[in-house]
């Protein structure tokens, strides 16, 4: 059996897990006070997933970019692809919050959207 220790990031607590598995098994899960710290422990275990923020070049804008993030948790593994795709897109001011920057980022079926508005100079 393989212990894994964990500090959860699914509330504010911030519990400290246990987990024992066995091979790809989880047999234990111990230390979370409430049921998200299990969640989270299973989840970055088996299938292990981030938000991704970064900026995004803007031509013509008040602002040279525009800070942007992935409208939701992406898998793990894909970051660097996300980010490497993010640093070849140049928008055109107007940029509003709530646009959508990259459609399908990584064929995650996730898409990266701005996340404030930057105004034409």
């Amino acid at each position: 059996m393989e212990k894994k220790e964990f500090v959860c990031i699914g509330c504010p607590l911030g519990c400290n897990i246990t987990v024992e598995t066995e091979g790809a098994e989880i047999k234990t899960i111990t230390g979370n006070t409430c049921p998200r710290g299990a969640d989270y422990v299973t989840k970055e275990l088996t299938d292990p997933r981030r938000i991704v923020t970064s900026l995004v070049r803007v031509a013509g804008g008040e602002l040279p970019v525009v800070s942007v993030k992935t409208a939701s948790d992406i898998p793990k593994g894909k970051i660097r692809e996300c980010i490497k795709t993010l640093k070849n897109i140049e928008l055109q001011a107007p940029v509003r919050m709530g646009d959508v920057v990259a459609e399908n980022v990584c064929g995650s079926g996730i898409d990266v959207i701005a996340t404030r508005t930057v105004e034409k100079e």
